[in-house]
């Protein structure tokens, strides 16, 4: 094969000294250098031929523990609900293989007909008024949400709470690191939303306060508060969440009266696929649609009144009007689309409202029946909640427990959330966990009793 290296060694130069560098070498340095690959030291083995190959990895392979061979009471943003097989299979047939934007509607109408319907699913679903196609992840989607909200208001301060997942407010916080203007991070007492807090940081100056619901912790709580405090501040309330079949048993985003609903698509039929892909949702009212980042696609009538579907909206920085764009994120999740779209049509709203349902009923049975020495939060929860014990050790002996007995017992908390006490555990529960499951799981617990 041949290598095309189209820059000359003074190109290089040029580019280095422009930046501030003098090797190639000084561009890795934020990546610690026990990590760096010293030139001709890649040790290798001998070549396999294919069948050497496919045996070796498939042996590495069955040595992982996964949600198919576990009982898995993982969540903090990924989460594992039954997929159809049908969902896969639409999604392998060539048709819908392709991830990436129908720029010519005349031979891309299947492609633009999906992420309507994807698009009207998903608004009914958030309860808002309209809703892109798509973005990556629900933490760039909430990046995003700030920079729209400072777009329409033209103020720059945005409120985040603290019981917004830590990944979303990372990679907000990064996004805002580089701009004008004030982050603000509201810090949480114990494992819930509380807005006293968060209204007291909402002033003429914000441009959005940014909430999760149900929060990280799994909370669900009032907004209604909120909604009146953004009101008097004229400022736009932002709701984020994980695991978007909430809202066919609680709430939706748009009866508490969000301006802008952003989170993750992956629990709509996409596995969790040792951690993606994920499917980004962003959805708000009407009014603000032109601000909107990604794609929004549209159903109109050519000229002789048939229906057809087209871009309505593409405002990227690759696009003819490029000054005009409100984003330079690339919404390339069309397969994702894909996937929760036919997922959604096969589940309608009685299947989505049983996955809800019996995700909250198993929480509630688990919590119901802990030993004294363990103590879930307090306050409402939908199907995740933090379990506490009474020290590190009596957390650790229970995992190991746990996985003696093929279960993912829960995330300890402190790995996502720096300055938590490591005796925290972070649990979901979804439509996969049954009885016998949850029997088990309080079996385990039984060593820290």
């Amino acid at each position: 094969m041949m290598r095309f290296l189209p820059h000359t060694d003074s190109d290089r130069n040029t580019m280095l000294e422009a930046i501030g560098m003098e090797t190639m070498h000084d561009l890795f340095a934020d990546i610690p250098s026990e990590f760096h690959l010293e030139q001709g030291k890649l040790n290798l083995p001998d070549a396999l031929s294919e069948a050497g190959i496919v045996r070796k990895f498939t042996q590495a392979s069955e040595q992982n523990s996964h949600a198919g061979n576990t009982r898995c009471f993982l969540g903090g943003g990924t989460y594992h609900h039954f997929v159809p097989a049908v969902v896969d299979y639409i999604i392998s047939r060539g048709e819908f293989l392709t991830a990436y934007t129908p720029y010519q509607p005349e031979i891309s109408q299947g492609t633009l007909q999906t992420l309507f319907e994807f698009q009207s699913m998903i608004a009914r679903l958030t309860g808002m008024d309209v809703s892109n196609a798509s973005m990556y992840e629900a933490a760039t989607a909430t990046a995003e949400a700030a920079l729209m909200a400072r777009r329409v208001t033209r103020k720059s301060k945005v409120v985040m709470a603290g019981s917004v997942n830590p990944r979303y407010r990372s990679v907000t916080q990064n996004y805002l690191s580089r701009l004008e203007g004030e982050y603000i991070e509201v810090e949480m007492d114990g494992f819930g939303t509380d807005l006293d807090k968060v209204i007291a940081e909402v002033d003429e100056k914000a441009a959005c306060v940014i909430v999760q619901y149900p929060d990280f912790y799994g909370s669900v709580y009032d907004l209604a508060d909120l909604r009146e405090a953004c009101d008097a501040a004229k400022c736009l309330m932002v709701i984020a969440f994980s695991d978007a079949t909430a809202f066919a048993l609680i709430q939706s985003p748009g009866d508490c009266g969000a301006d802008i609903a952003v989170g993750s698509g992956q629990s709509l039929g996409i596995p969790m696929g040792f951690g993606g892909p994920h499917l980004g949702l962003f959805t708000c009212k009407q009014k603000y649609v032109r601000q909107m980042p990604g794609r929004v696609c549209g159903m109109t009538s050519d000229v002789d009144g048939k229906r057809g579907f087209v871009l309505t909206l593409s405002t990227r920085e690759q696009h003819i009007r490029r000054e005009k764009a409100t984003s330079n994120i690339c919404s390339n999740q069309g397969l994702m689309c894909t996937a929760a779209a036919t997922y959604m049509t096969l589940m309608g709203d009685e299947g989505l409202k049983t996955v809800a349902t019996r995700s909250a009923t198993a929480l509630n049975c688990l919590i119901s029946k802990l030993p004294s020495q363990v103590t879930a939060a307090q306050g409402a929860r939908f199907h995740e909640t933090v379990l506490s014990f009474e020290s590190h050790e009596k957390r650790e002996l229970f995992l190991a427990e746990a996985r003696k007995q093929d279960i993912f017992a829960g995330i300890p908390l402190e790995q996502l959330d720096s300055g938590i006490e490591s005796k925290h555990l972070l649990v979901a529960t979804t439509e996969m966990i049954e009885e016998a499951d949850i029997q088990d799981y309080l079996a385990a617990l039984e060593v820290v009793a």
